[in-house]
């Protein structure tokens, strides 16, 4: 029981501050208890296909294949490759994050999988069209202008930033979170 507590704490604890919430303004309770329903609702919708398509990606593509194309030698395909894996993704940020954990297992190389991360975050194709049609093609193309250069930028300085064996790790911890054995050495801690 005790385990339960500890690792589920952050949610209780959220629970009883917005059960007192609801007690103590009941129209901000319920706006807050429809607003996390809405949420939950939407994750569940997307994250299953996520994981399908990482499964399927598991499985299907050889890690020879995602080293040849986006490892440490693919120089401008990978990087081109990234950019376009992330911009043609659907779903929010937090869908890329297993994503990437997936690419990193198959050795994709670490600027390229950040440069998965940022373009998934900035150059998806359908903000693109949103944008040229509500605020116009000059200003989306400005913004795509901007942002490309920018992202790659930004995952070579986080390369440089970090040492050889902080990226180690990082590659270690995802192997872990991706891996069935991971999973399996996860749920036996708890």
């Amino acid at each position: 029981m005790k385990s339960f507590f500890r690792r589920y704490r952050v949610f209780l604890v959220g629970a009883c501050i917005l059960l007192a919430l609801g007690v103590l303004n009941r129209e901000l309770g319920v706006s807050v208890v429809q607003k996390t329903a809405m949420q939950l609702k939407e994750m569940l919708l997307v994250i299953p296909p996520i994981f399908i398509l990482l499964g399927l990606l598991d499985e299907w593509v050889p890690k020879q294949t995602m080293v040849a194309y986006m490892g440490e030698g693919s120089g401008l395909k990978g990087i081109l490759l990234a950019f376009f894996i992330g911009s043609a993704a659907a779903g929010p940020l937090y869908g890329a994050f297993p994503v990437a954990a997936v690419f990193m297992k198959k050795g994709v190389k670490f600027t390229n999988v950040l440069i998965f991360l940022g373009a998934w975050s900035t150059t998806k194709i359908p903000m693109f069209l949103f944008e040229s049609t509500a605020l116009g093609l000059p200003f989306a193309l400005t913004r795509l202008a901007i942002d490309i250069p920018g992202i790659i930028l930004i995952a070579y300085a986080l390369k440089a930033l970090l040492s050889k064996k902080e990226i180690e790790t990082i590659y270690a911890n995802a192997q872990k979170i991706s891996s069935i054995d991971g999973d399996r050495k996860v749920s036996q801690r708890f």
